[in-house]
């Protein structure tokens, strides 16, 4: 008796767990309807847990993530790291037919070949929000939070270490992907002065700095054009810039990690996110680029106008990809470190 109740039981979880899609993601990431719609159309149930940056989300799966979630959510240059270490699973692309709406330009990326592992979610760019009751034109230069004298109040920083250390690099005219020991001293210095200032508020993420200029604690933020698109709704006391020195770009992708429990069920999300309709109904809630070509033909033409969330070509030029730089991650490692510890 008791070996067939064991039994039902372990059935019972089998099926309960095939039944549910455990998805670990930036937080407000995703619209609440899309995952409703997913839920109505395919029985299967999302449970959401959220991370603000990669970091955080490498170190849980490494922690007993990788076999809790059955989908996440990285940025580009993360993805290597993530693969050597054998966190992630290769993608069924038998089960993902809308994979034929992602647009060519993402369909072979550097940091995935053959996109083997990863299906691209939404791209932006790192940029300055501000309040424009402050900041009468939008900030040209990094220096109002690097250059003491034009600083105008308190300010957060990206708790995020290859953006924060990115937008140092190109404030002192170098390349993001820099490991120059020596250059790289120059970028400690500079956010360590940056941090020793009297209106250094702290290290943020997006999404928690957009709240501190919404409740005017601070008047300037490093923060994703998300965030600062969707937590302004268009309202004029809010400002977002890309300073001439330039910034990082990302592009974030779904993943399955290595030992998911329904990978099936990713395998499904994927593919329901990737349909144009669905994939346009995202970028325009997150206020994003989108890597779905059939999903760009759906945009509204402001949106496709605006700079904010499509670079303008001048803007490109200033802007870089973060790389994965192999062993020499050890370098920019060391500085965050030193930058977050002094």
């Amino acid at each position: 008796m008791r070996t067939i109740l064991a039994l039902v039981v372990a059935m019972s979880l089998a099926w309960a767990q095939n039944q549910t899609l455990q998805l670990y993601t930036w937080t407000d990431y995703i619209d609440p309807s899309i995952v409703r719609d997913f839920e109505q159309a395919t029985g299967i149930k999302v449970r959401i847990t959220y991370y603000e940056s990669n970091e955080e989300m490498q170190a849980k799966l490494q922690a007993g993530g990788v076999s809790q979630f059955d989908l996440v959510v990285p940025s580009d240059f993360i993805l290597p790291v993530l693969i050597n270490l054998k966190l992630l699973q290769p993608l069924d692309k038998g089960k993902i037919p809308n994979l034929k709406n992602l647009d060519p330009k993402f369909a072979n990326p550097p940091y995935d070949p053959g996109n083997r592992y990863t299906v691209g979610y939404l791209w932006g760019t790192v940029g300055l929000m501000y309040r424009t009751d402050i900041f009468k034109t939008p900030p040209a230069s990094w220096s109002v939070l690097f250059d003491p004298k034009e600083q105008k109040g308190p300010f957060t920083l990206m708790d995020s270490p290859r953006e924060m250390l990115g937008i140092g690099q190109r404030y002192l005219g170098l390349s993001v992907n820099n490991t120059d020991p020596a250059q790289v001293r120059r970028v400690i210095n500079t956010l360590l002065a940056a941090k020793q200032s009297r209106n250094f508020k702290g290290f943020q993420g997006g999404v928690s700095a957009t709240k501190l200029l919404l409740a005017n604690q601070i008047v300037a933020a490093v923060v994703y054009n998300q965030d600062a698109l969707r937590t302004a709704e268009g309202n004029p006391r809010y400002g977002f810039t890309i300073p001439r020195e330039g910034s990082t770009l990302f592009i974030d992708s779904m993943a399955i990690p290595a030992k998911a429990p329904n990978p099936e069920a990713a395998h499904r999300f994927i593919n329901f996110i990737l349909d144009a309709k669905i994939g346009a109904r995202l970028a325009e809630y997150q206020q994003s680029a989108t890597p779905n070509a059939a999903a760009k033909k759906l945009l509204k033409p402001e949106m496709l106008k605006n700079p904010a969330i499509w670079p303008t070509e001048a803007q490109m030029r200033v802007l870089e990809f973060i790389l994965d730089q192999g062993s020499n991650n050890r370098v920019l490692d060391e500085a965050w470190t030193r930058v977050k510890s002094r």
